[in-house]
């Protein structure tokens, strides 16, 4: 039986360790090298197994399978879209907690996130433009009423975010797509005059904030981080009693269309990508509609971001909502930008639908078409902070700032069975199971190898073959479990 919580260090880990949402690209056939073995790790309830290495299986000549035989069928000849990375926000809450930890503890995250070798080798982070609900207070980078942003300053993020984020980024090798994401404009720039509770940028700043964006990303430039890209409000439909500002479809295009994209471009920045929406799956087909309808928007913008709190009432998530603007726009890239489980209760460390929720999201998620998938807090404390106004959350990882423990929750290795594995530059392809109690996805790295991801959520014990090219090798999908296959 699993033990109330799940507390491992890192060299314990190391034991262990769409219709067509882009059309598929005209590939050689793939035959599958004689002699090629599987290797296999597995992540299950009720067991020891976490992203555990639980040995090799033969291929063998398999031909037409009968109906009792469940199979995974893969085909590495169909293509679809080429993989971004994976990771998590580095947000205030997650540096304030990291540096509240001894320094060994601090060398165990970084390596649990961010190496190949040792961790699970995230190469994707986000963080957020000033202050969100997971900071420990309000605040923005210039002074109240500065409209010509002359106090502009980050002074506030050099003392745990930005030493955070380089770590992070040396441990990755340097290699990371690196994002920010602003909650609110500063309060004296909306009608609300506060930075919470939704509200909206008043229309005569529209271009002092489009140059905040700019002051930011060479503000953090100018530290050595280099900055991937921007999305442009986080939840725009959302009136939180943290940070937030609403934006309509027609006013977030308009401000792309006039200000943002314009006012990179001038200045220096057109190589950043500038994403859209970055709010939940339910409203991103008539959001990217209104958005790509203008040439002049689709020119500026890179993709959509979407995140999973659209089932907040227990209904099903929409996956397939982001199919439909991949089939709409083909040219634009999708990535998933946020998602947590939500009311920390310090109780349910063990609870294994946290990893379950995230292994079902990642899959349907890359079968429709993301080419990315950002977490969201990286490391929160004990409580699930801190966070200043009570929005308290889970992360795969907390450190806990009394006794200098560091608890993994089962999220953090059903996240693993992809990050760690999938090569940026991958394209995914087909991965179908002839049994509804398994879920899966398949990517077939730059390398050569492939990544085959397996989920089953059910009670059901389930043997089945994964197939290619007419050869198959024999798994066991244990109840409420992961499996990753590497060839």
């Amino acid at each position: 039986m699993m033990k109330k919580l799940l507390i491992f260090s890192a060299a314990a880990f190391m034991l262990g360790c769409t219709s067509q949402p882009e059309p598929a690209e005209e590939t050689a056939k793939y035959t599958l090298p004689e002699g090629k073995k599987v290797e296999i790790y597995a992540t299950a309830m009720d067991t020891n197994l976490r992203l555990t290495n639980v040995g090799q299986a033969d291929f063998s000549d398999f031909g037409q399978p009968v109906e009792t035989q469940v199979c995974v069928f893969v085909d590495p000849s169909q293509t679809f879209q080429e993989y971004l990375g994976i990771g998590g926000a580095i947000t205030d809450a997650s540096a304030e907690t990291f540096y509240k930890l001894s320094e060994d503890r601090q060398a165990e995250v970084l390596d649990a996130y961010f190496s190949k070798d040792k961790g699970i080798g995230y190469n994707l982070i986000r963080t957020n433009i000033h202050s969100c609900d997971f900071s420990s207070a309000s605040y923005t980078y210039v002074n109240d009423g500065d409209a010509e942003l002359k106090s502009f300053s980050i002074e506030a993020d050099k003392k745990f975010r930005i030493p955070f984020i380089k770590a992070a980024i040396e441990k990755a090798g340097g290699d990371v797509v690196f994002y920010a994401s602003p909650w609110s404009p500063p309060a004296w720039m909306k009608d609300n005059n506060s930075m919470l509770q939704g509200g909206k940028l008043k229309k005569e700043y529209y271009q002092n904030w489009a140059e905040y964006f700019v002051k930011f990303i060479k503000s953090y430039e100018a530290e050595g981080i280099p900055v991937w890209g921007i999305t442009i409000q986080n939840e725009p439909m959302a009136k939180q009693t943290w940070e937030s500002c609403i934006w309509t479809a027609e006013e977030e295009r308009d401000f792309l269309k006039y200000n943002l994209g314009p006012t990179m471009h001038n200045s220096g920045l057109a190589d950043k990508k500038i994403v859209m929406w970055d709010h939940n799956r339910d409203l991103i087909y008539q959001r990217a509609s209104t958005y790509f309808a203008d040439a002049e928007v689709s020119k500026y913008a890179w993709g959509i971001g979407f995140h999973w709190y659209e089932d907040w009432s227990g209904g099903v998530p929409v996956f397939e909502n982001i199919r439909r603007v991949q089939e709409a726009f083909p040219d634009k890239h999708m990535l998933f930008t946020e998602g947590c489980a939500e009311s920390f209760d310090a109780e349910r460390y063990d609870a294994w639908v946290l990893g379950e929720e995230y292994g079902r999201s990642m899959i349907h998620d890359f079968n429709n078409g993301a080419v990315g998938w950002t977490d969201w807090n990286i490391l929160l404390d004990e409580t699930g902070g801190p966070n200043h106004v009570g929005n308290f959350c889970f992360a795969p990882m907390h450190g806990d700032t009394r006794t200098n423990e560091l608890l993994y929750t089962n999220s953090y290795y059903y996240i693993g069975h992809f990050s760690k594995f999938i090569q940026a530059g991958a394209k995914r392809i087909i991965a179908s199971p002839s049994r509804s109690q398994l879920i899966s996805t398949a990517f077939l790295n730059p390398d050569g190898s492939v990544v085959v991801v397996v989920m089953n959520e059910s009670e059901i014990k389930t043997d089945f073959f994964l197939w290619i090219d007419g050869q198959a090798a024999p798994a066991t999908s244990l109840p409420r479990s992961i499996m990753t296959f590497v060839l």
